[in-house]
């Protein structure tokens, strides 16, 4: 097994380490700081690896992104080839402000097992568990809500749907309202908004919506370990992003994509907590202490938990 338990420890690592370094610009008004501060960190740490890592989905290409830009290839080169995927802070704007919900994000595939998503939006739709064939992006929003109402064996008016706060949803949230289900609105952050599908103690029982492409795969990577339903088709709506897509061999552009076409195979996905969220804590000091909490998924291993360290700040 290429993905064993030390590259769990190592990886989990990187991401406490990039979280860390952006909390010292939380609530400084500066979200292009906080976000190379990560950044900076991120790359530092995922060279320390004994792996040829390959960034498929980064902060933009080489001409946008000077460091974790897609193509860059990363670690020490002396162990197996594997596919990144990273966002060094989801949620830069909460950082920026001091709001909840700024989290430093990656996942871990063997070669070629991630999507290499594009720069573009993705149609998205996030469940729990549920049987085969229930939820679809090709159902109406009313047919997906009562299909997971009975499902479930839950009123519609108890069902909660996450979705971001955009003016391009307004006639899914009317939907949603005529329907008398219950809405939880985020305004930034859909890693973490899918998140919430896979626990029902974060009381929501569909993600639905348009977000980043990017952040549908590094979502998908969580959700797979927890055998959550998650289909995603990507927006290309600009000949740019057309010519893009061909490029990197997308041919059917009205696509939809189950989990299993998005992450194959093993993978590894790590979270830690810039600021709080309803999911994880961020980070916080403790005289010479870092206090950190991740969510880590590892499917091989069914392993999926938050786990909870203490560093000393000069590890």
């Amino acid at each position: 097994m290429t993905l064993n338990k030390k590259f769990v420890d190592q990886f989990v690592n990187v991401t406490i380490k990039a979280a860390s370094a952006a909390s010292h610009l939380v609530g400084k008004n500066d979200k292009n700081a906080a976000d190379q501060a990560a950044v900076d960190s991120m790359r530092t740490e995922l060279n320390k690896i004994d792996m040829v890592g390959e960034v498929v989905i980064g902060e933009g290409k080489l001409d946008e992104a000077p460091l974790l830009y897609t193509g860059e290839i990363l670690g020490n080169k002396n162990g197996p080839s594997l596919d990144i995927a990273v966002d060094p802070v989801e949620g830069t704007n909460f950082v920026a402000n001091n709001l909840p919900g700024g989290i430093a994000v990656l996942a871990i595939a063997e070669k070629n097992n991630l999507f290499n998503a594009p720069e573009t939006y993705m149609n998205k739709i996030a469940t729990g568990k549920i049987d085969k064939g229930l939820i679809d992006l090709d159902f109406t929003i009313e047919k997906n809500i009562r299909n997971l109402s009975d499902f479930k064996n839950k009123d519609i008016s108890s069902i909660t749907a996450c979705i971001l706060d955009r003016p391009r949803h307004k006639k899914i949230i009317d939907q949603l309202k005529d329907l008398n289900v219950k809405i939880k609105l985020i305004t930034d952050g859909d890693v973490l908004g899918a998140l919430y599908v896979s626990d029902s103690k974060y009381d929501v029982d569909i993600f639905l919506g348009i977000g980043g492409g990017p952040e549908g795969v590094l979502a998908a990577s969580a959700l797979d370990a927890f055998d959550c339903h998650f289909q995603g088709r990507f927006i290309f709506d600009n000949n740019q992003d057309i010519q893009e897509a061909k490029k990197m061999g997308i041919d059917d552009l009205n696509k939809k994509y189950e989990l299993k076409e998005i992450v194959k195979g093993d993978s590894i996905f790590c979270a830690t907590g810039i600021t709080n969220s309803k999911i994880l804590n961020g980070i916080r000091f403790n005289n010479n202490e870092i206090i950190s909490e991740t969510l880590v998924t590892h499917k091989s291993l069914n392993f999926k938990k938050i786990v909870k360290k203490i560093n000393l700040i000069n590890e």
